[in-house]
């Protein structure tokens, strides 16, 4: 790619079911993703679900964004035993979006997974997952959290000396918070950040040239350090 070009980076799609927008079978996107990448320098394209065409479509994009959703992964996909009864799936979503992980990882792309997009990343990783929060962790923070979106819900601690703290420059983020499942354990990854319950926020692979994962929304631009990320991101699709 030449440095002239802007970076292309692809951005996992939403999918619903009938109803609301349209009586068929509909993709979404909230406009903030596209909207952070292409602030951040990047041009944003929209990938659906088709697993059998993640190579094509990788062939085609130098970062890949894998966005969250009100949906969850399969806990038979990491050894997470019996589906918590909170577990909501979408199938199909899950195929192509791991299939477009597995693919980006095996070209060593920049990769930023966001929400469920973070735990999908560290189930790639060989990881797992925390299926239900309130029932695993003791005095937990509200995951979930009351106040709108676009606004901090709580603070995470980001671990020094990680690539994650290379970016945002700080030791502490406020982050806003939509989750009701987080990473148990990264899997060939480590983790960047820590909510104050011990809620894993953040994973990466040092191994590979950008390989992130955050359990917050970025794209909201909350913190400074939001911004940073999908600057990173883009820089490290143009190297």
């Amino acid at each position: 790619m030449s440095t002239s070009q802007l970076p292309v980076v692809g951005i996992t799609l939403d999918a619903e079911q009938p109803g609301g927008y349209s009586k068929y079978p509909w993709y979404a996107l909230r406009a903030n993703y596209a909207g952070a990448v292409a602030e951040a320098g990047g041009l944003p394209v929209s990938l659906p679900h088709h697993a059998g065409l993640a190579e094509a479509y990788l062939d085609h994009i130098d970062a890949l964004v894998v966005t969250g959703g009100a949906f969850d992964v399969d806990p038979a996909m990491y050894g997470g035993g019996e589906r918590h009864a909170t577990v909501t799936l979408k199938e199909g979503r899950t195929a192509a979006e791991l299939a477009l992980l597995n693919g980006a990882l095996a070209r060593n792309m920049p990769v930023l997974g966001i929400c469920g997009g973070e735990q999908l990343l560290a189930v790639a990783l060989g990881g797992t997952l925390i299926q239900h929060i309130p029932d695993s962790v003791p005095d937990a923070l509200a995951h979930e959290q009351p106040n709108p979106r676009h606004e901090a819900g709580h603070a995470v601690s980001v671990a020094p000396g990680t690539l994650l703290a290379r970016i945002v420059g700080g030791a502490e983020m406020r982050v806003n918070s939509s989750h009701h499942q987080a990473v148990a354990t990264a899997g060939r990854g480590v983790v960047n950040a820590r909510a104050a319950d011990g809620v894993i926020e953040g994973i990466e692979d040092p191994t590979r040239r950008f390989c992130l994962g955050v359990q917050w929304h970025p794209e909201f631009h909350i913190d400074p350090g939001d911004r940073r990320i999908f600057a990173a991101l883009i820089a490290a699709a143009r190297a």
